[in-house]
């Protein structure tokens, strides 16, 4: 046989031999590793998870939302908690939350267990809101209260460059479009009209978000201070409070002048005007009679809040079989508001209301055919048409705050001033079409 057929035949052998020592070397260090105790394992610690200021690795953790018709007591029985203990949380914990009526369709409850075989609740936290959350803990003696998730305010700064319209200017950076609504219906809103914007009108903003547990973006809190550059014109806009008892901000100009109007324009957002005010309105329905409208109708979809248009005091909350739930504001010795129709009320008589403040809700209460606010003005006791009255402007800052205003916004227009804008390029069409030209070519 030859020789070299002879030494490959060999050199297969061994490396197969070595292959098979190998494997059986593997195995038998594989079954070392099972027959150790457990105490010989490396231990690897879970990391701690805390939330409602409670260590979730020490409970089996269930979570869910109120369903519709659920109460306190069957989402306890389903999980297994006898009534008798069930009525006994109810009695101890009214007195901080009302559990029979406080629980709303859709909000999240979190349902803390023990973590043996039987799973057995121990504590039921409800969120109304995402900051809000109510403990009702009955794993050792029975209480009950409210609290809420550590809040960070976060200060950030934006620019951008109008081509059609300044959501649209957000919207291609990922930015909060809650940013446009502030600047032209709180900031810019007696000002410039943003719905006759100019092609290359620019903008800045300091703003400031707003994050609950650190991790849960809650939307824009507040704008500090904002620079728009329209028609060449620009527009300064200071956020200042020049009432520190009942802690009111305007926005002014960098010459102390409110850029606002004493009143809103509309009590709702993002809505449009379905009727308006008119002492001629024939109805159909009516035979075609003349029955006057002395309001101003704002259709919104149910739920939709209604804000209080102008600071003021809360003089009448209550119900009316035409009126439904209603709210009315005295502003002034000259002006008053109202607003029909909501779902559900928010204050109550003698309270005092900032303008922009929730008040209410959009429903279909009283006499209506469809979901909206009904808005009435007064002017010395008469019901007039808000949109054709001149309205008055806000405070303007008293003479003894104008030094404390201008210290105060000197560093801030300093750092506005010195934000570059971001200038958005647009790409050549002739760019595009070499563009397209290589990626057929290399397809």
């Amino acid at each position: 046989m030859d020789r070299r057929r002879i030494t490959g035949l060999g050199n297969r052998s061994l490396i197969l031999i070595l292959i098979a020592i190998s494997f059986f070397t593997c195995k038998e260090k594989e079954q070392q590793n099972l027959k150790k105790e457990p105490d010989d394992l490396a231990v690897v610690e879970s990391e701690e998870v805390h939330e409602f200021g409670f260590n979730l690795n020490d409970y089996v953790v269930k979570r869910d939302t109120v369903r519709n018709g659920d109460t306190f007591g069957d989402i306890l029985e389903r999980n297994k908690l006898g009534y008798p203990k069930i009525f006994n949380i109810v009695q101890k914990a009214k007195d901080t939350f009302d559990i029979a009526r406080g629980l709303q369709v859709g909000k999240p409850y979190t349902l803390l267990c023990s973590k043996d075989s039987l799973h057995e609740p121990k504590c039921f936290i409800y969120q109304p809101t995402l900051e809000e959350y109510v403990v009702i803990n009955f794993q050792d003696s029975i209480h009950a209260y409210t609290s809420r998730k550590p809040i960070t305010y976060i200060e950030k700064t934006a620019t951008g460059v109008i081509k059609t319209n300044i959501s649209e200017a957000l919207d291609e950076q990922g930015l909060s479009l809650r940013l446009a609504y502030k600047m032209a219906d709180e900031i810019y809103a007696w000002t410039i009209d943003f719905n006759r914007l100019q092609k290359g009108d620019k903008f800045k903003v300091i703003y400031t978000d707003k994050y609950i547990d650190d991790s849960i973006y809650a939307g824009v809190y507040n704008v500090k201070a904002a620079y728009f550059l329209h028609n060449n014109e620009p527009f300064y806009a200071f956020q200042f409070e020049t009432d520190s008892l009942k802690h009111i901000k305007d926005y002014f100009s960098e010459d102390a002048k409110n850029l606002r109007r004493a009143f809103l324009k509309a009590p709702v957002q993002f809505s449009r005007i379905s009727s308006r005010y008119n002492l001629r309105r024939r109805i159909a329905y009516y035979g075609n009679k003349i029955r006057p409208h002395k309001g101003t109708d704002f259709a919104a979809p149910v739920g939709t809040p209604i804000m209080a248009t102008a600071n003021g005091t809360v003089t009448k909350a209550s119900y009316t079989s035409g009126n439904g739930n209603y709210v009315k504001i005295r502003h002034n010795a000259t002006y008053e508001t109202q607003y029909l129709h909501m779902q559900k009320r928010k204050v109550k008589v003698g309270q005092f209301v900032k303008q922009g403040d929730v008040i209410g809700w959009v429903g279909m209460t009283g006499n209506t055919a469809g979901p909206h606010v009904c808005y009435r003005f007064w002017k010395n006791g008469r019901q007039v048409d808000p949109l054709r009255e001149k309205l008055p402007e806000a405070e303007p800052i008293s003479e003894a705050l104008k030094a404390k205003f201008f210290d105060f916004i000197k560093p801030i227009k300093k750092q506005l001033d010195s934000i570059p804008f971001k200038e958005i390029k647009e790409e050549r069409l002739e760019d595009k079409n070499v563009e397209n030209n290589l990626i057929s070519q290399i397809k």
